[in-house]
């Protein structure tokens, strides 16, 4: 129960909190609110005091209908927050799919690359090869994530039918790819994608039957947080009255405390303190689960 990345061995027995620093002006949630190097540390170190594990660095905002970025501005925003994140003592994370901003960053010691390509994205060219980036690494961490088609069309043109055993097709398949080429499956970690290319209801059986994905013999990464699908789960949404991105704590709580349930060792969320004090909460109730009583209600010696 550990993920191996380039400078630390992460414990998973317990579920850890990836908490997100965009260095974005457009990710729809918290664009344009880091965009700078310091902004972006600042809101890091912030992270870290709330109880952070894990620290995923962005500069491309992969919502539905986002442009893609050009290669040059990616290295612009990501690269000077990386070699400064590197020092703060915890796994860096860095959300790209580009292979050359993947070798950037694991130039300058980054842990983890997060992509939601899970690896499969080439240049106009064809010529740059993020598997290839990642395997040539002695042990970075990497998340392979599923996504249906690409952000620009996604939703346009979401799955169908049962998404399950797609999802779980797909990252098997993705994974087996990775360690075919030497890599050591302590180093991946899977993400279902939520929100990339499915349904609202698809969203939804995804964590319900989470546990199913769990087939693949690898561990798994949930991404819930301020996610639109939540946003239809409340009060008045039939009316069109849905909650904005910053307005979706509680049902990203619950999402997140939902997808450990079902089996999902780190989840990826922007609010960090309150994730870390209900996870907490379940640990608390695990540990008492486990601990013999006696009739008072104390624990037993």
């Amino acid at each position: 129960m550990y993920w191996q990345t380039t400078r630390f061995q992460i414990d998973l027995s317990a579920p850890k909190v990836m908490g997100i620093v965009n260095v974005t002006p457009d990710s729809f949630s918290d664009g344009g609110h880091h965009d700078s190097t310091t902004a972006a540390l600042r809101h890091g170190e912030l992270l870290l005091r709330d109880g952070a594990d894990i620290l995923d660095i962005g500069g491309e905002s992969t919502r539905p209908g986002a442009p893609p970025v050009g290669l040059a501005e990616e290295l612009a925003r990501v690269v000077p927050v990386v070699k400064e994140a590197v020092k703060l003592g915890v796994p860096v994370s860095v959300d790209t799919y580009k292979p050359q901003v993947m070798q950037a960053v694991l130039d300058l010691g980054a842990d983890i690359i997060n992509d939601v390509w899970a690896l499969r994205w080439r240049d106009a060219q064809g010529l740059a090869d993020a598997t290839r980036v990642v395997a040539a690494h002695p042990s970075c961490g990497v998340c392979l994530m599923h996504m249906h088609l690409e952000p620009q069309i996604m939703q346009v043109q979401p799955m169908q039918g049962d998404v399950v055993p797609q999802v779980l097709s797909f990252l098997q398949l993705s994974a087996q790819t990775l360690c075919g080429l030497g890599v050591e499956k302590t180093r991946i970690v899977l993400d279902p994608g939520i929100g990339f290319g499915k349904t609202v209801a698809q969203n939804f059986a995804l964590l319900a039957r989470q546990s199913e994905l769990l087939a693949a013999g690898y561990l798994l990464l949930a991404g819930w947080s301020r996610k639109s699908s939540l946003a239809g789960m409340t009060a008045h949404a039939d009316q069109g009255e849905k909650l904005a991105p910053h307005e979706r704590l509680a049902p990203s709580l619950a999402a997140a405390l939902c997808a450990v349930q079902q089996g999902a060792s780190v989840v990826r969320v922007h609010d960090v303190k309150e994730t870390v004090q209900v996870l907490k909460v379940l640990e608390a109730i695990r540990s008492t689960q486990l601990t013999p009583m006696d009739s008072q209600g104390h624990t037993a010696s």
